[in-house]
């Protein structure tokens, strides 16, 4: 058992902290104007109200502007390589159950090289949370389309328009199974709060898609649905077991058609009680599936909130029980007799 186990077994209560106490030292080195700040303050804020320990906290980046996070937070972290912090994460939450394991990432990072580890990760449900900063851009590179930029986006790697149907974020978790969704963006501090203590409060993977403006190389992104002026007719808030409706009079709503897909209409059409009323406990991720499609790009109403909070045995958990009852049936594992069984040679 760990110190902090021990600690933690013995009654120990958490120190109180403040938002000083979780941040380092470093000098923040983002862009001045760069979205990450405010992301950053946020989590800052957070932290001490989740009433967990610095020394039992871990961030793990990859590659990236989002990946200079760990250094900024009071906390033990990793700078890890390119795509690669879900997998690094997965083997410390699952070997350290004792600690918090957050993962900050970005669209290029998790989306391109590290594809394959964030829905493995998401898919089999390890108890990380991950955060993924999404600004439709190659920022750290110098501005080369990333795997969510939209179709006909012209950069420095593609200077006739990209041709590729990006990512949506949520529809890829979604589509592994991920058991907790969900999206905030960096011009609302509070609501990001709110989304990452939910996120954060989730016994397994959860996965925060979050909207960051890269105001160098993909200024504005955005700005059709965050700006000030445009939020109340462009955001769509989620809120469980409530119609979903938006609008500075909430005079716009989502309906359910038989068919399944899901259309924003204007309520006085429609009348309240044919809206959808939103489930993010709803055990199949289908209709999540359809809320998270219903905006083809950050220019039409968009869903934020969460989408998707369902309970499933948490992988970490399941791999711990399956190593007590083999140890109960055979015994402890003998490592020298490993090592020197089936076929081996003696080298001298």
């Amino acid at each position: 058992m760990t110190d902090l186990a021990h600690a933690e077994e013995a009654g120990v209560p958490v120190p109180l902290t403040t938002r000083k106490d979780w941040s380092s030292d470093q000098e923040v080195r983002w862009c001045p104007g760069c979205g990450d700040y405010s992301i950053l303050s946020a989590v800052q804020m957070l932290m001490p109200d989740l009433g967990v320990r610095r020394e039992s906290t871990v961030f793990l980046s990859g590659i990236g502007c989002a990946a200079r996070f760990p250094y900024y937070m009071n906390t033990y972290g990793m700078h890890s390589i390119h795509g690669r912090a879900p997998a690094i994460a997965t083997g410390l939450a699952t070997t350290r159950p004792d600690l918090d394991v957050w993962v900050v990432t970005g669209d290029g990072d998790s989306l391109s090289i590290g594809g394959n580890h964030l829905i493995h990760a998401l898919r089999r449900n390890v108890n990380i949370t991950i955060l993924l900063f999404n600004n439709q851009i190659y920022g750290l590179t110098k501005g080369q389309y990333s795997p969510t930029s939209e179709v006909a986006k012209v950069t420095k790697s593609t200077p006739f328009g990209s041709l590729e149907q990006p990512f949506n974020p949520l529809s890829l978790a979604l589509g592994a199974e991920a058991t907790f969704v969900a999206r905030t963006h960096d011009m609302d501090r509070k609501h990001m709060i709110e989304t990452f203590r939910r996120a954060h409060a989730h016994g397994g993977a959860s996965f925060v898609e979050i909207y960051q403006n890269c105001n160098v190389f993909n200024d504005g992104a955005f700005e059709e649905i965050t700006g000030k002026e445009h939020r109340s007719d462009m955001l769509i808030p989620l809120v469980h077991g409530e119609p979903i409706r938006f609008g500075a009079e909430a005079e716009h709503g989502v309906v359910l058609h038989r068919d399944g897909s899901v259309e924003v209409v204007e309520v006085a059409d429609v009348g309240e009680p044919a809206l959808l009323v939103h489930d993010e406990h709803r055990d199949n991720p289908g209709l999540a599936f359809q809320l998270s499609r219903l905006s083809r790009g950050p220019y039409e109403p968009t869903p934020i909130g969460v989408f998707r909070d369902v309970e499933r045995p948490e992988y970490g958990a399941g791999m711990s029980r399956q190593i007590e009852e083999s140890k109960a049936k055979r015994g402890p594992g003998d490592l020298h007799a490993l090592l020197r069984s089936g076929s081996s040679w003696t080298v001298d």
